[in-house]
């Protein structure tokens, strides 16, 4: 049995310590429906074992939000029902990281999955990560996004991330490129019935939002704006669930 060293313990306190006050980044990710009679079906890629957060689970396209993404042309903005609720709640999030927020989950569905959401059409950017649009000629669209649910990581986590889950449907792609995105964050991108996502290898949060999901779904299969919006966080060491 291997002893740690004082020197080892000190530094494994420090970086736990530095956790709790790293505050947590911005994140969204995509969840992508699809209807087949009366099953919902939802696209699901395995992260590849080699990454060191969480390797070999299965989740949604996602990742961290860049600000820059603000700043990107659109075919059609937020539905003002789904902005106020991606403004409300703790933190301060304006109409532009609002924006970014759910603009990223589309580059990043893009990027990992080779989906575009939006609508044909001339776009131009001159940012890297936005290139698939324009060369596919698909401006990104967020009038058909629709806010899911949102998730805090707690505090002693090494990576933190403020998670917002926003989903769409397979109709509102404008490109499915045959071999996927451009990166290889995700292998066995799959559609999976809802029912089987939930067996599946993944986080307990994207358990517990697919819960969330199908209750919604059962009430409203068109997932209609302005829906309750569930938010989970870590207060005083007990997890909570706030409605937006």
């Amino acid at each position: 049995m291997d002893v740690m060293t004082k020197a080892e313990i000190d530094k494994v306190e420090r970086i736990a310590l530095d956790a709790k006050l790293i505050p947590p980044r911005d994140a969204a990710t995509l969840i992508l429906l699809d209807r087949k009679g009366d099953e919902f079906l939802v696209l699901m890629g395995r992260r590849h074992a080699r990454h060191a957060f969480m390797p070999g689970k299965f989740v949604f396209p996602g990742g961290r939000t860049d600000p820059a993404d603000s700043r990107i042309s659109i075919a059609t903005a937020l539905h003002p029902e789904e902005e106020a609720r991606l403004t409300a709640g703790i933190g301060r999030t304006s109409p532009a990281r609002a924006r970014a927020i759910a603009l990223s989950a589309i580059r990043e569905t893009y990027e990992e999955a080779g989906l575009l959401i939006g609508q044909k059409g001339a776009f131009a950017s001159a940012k890297r990560d936005w290139q698939g649009f324009v060369e596919h000629g698909v401006m990104p669209s967020l009038q058909a996004l629709r806010f899911i649910a949102r998730a805090i990581t707690p505090p002693n986590r090494v990576r933190r991330f403020d998670t917002r889950f926003l989903a769409a449907w397979r109709d509102d792609v404008a490109v499915e490129l045959p071999d996927g995105g451009p990166t290889d964050e995700l292998e066995d991108v799959v559609w999976l019935p809802l029912a089987k996502a939930r067996q599946a290898d993944i986080p307990d949060i994207t358990r517990t939002v697919l819960e969330e999901l199908e209750t919604r779904l059962a009430r409203d299969p068109l997932l209609r704006p302005g829906g309750p919006v569930p938010f989970y966080r870590l207060v005083r060491n007990r997890f909570v669930r706030e409605i937006l």
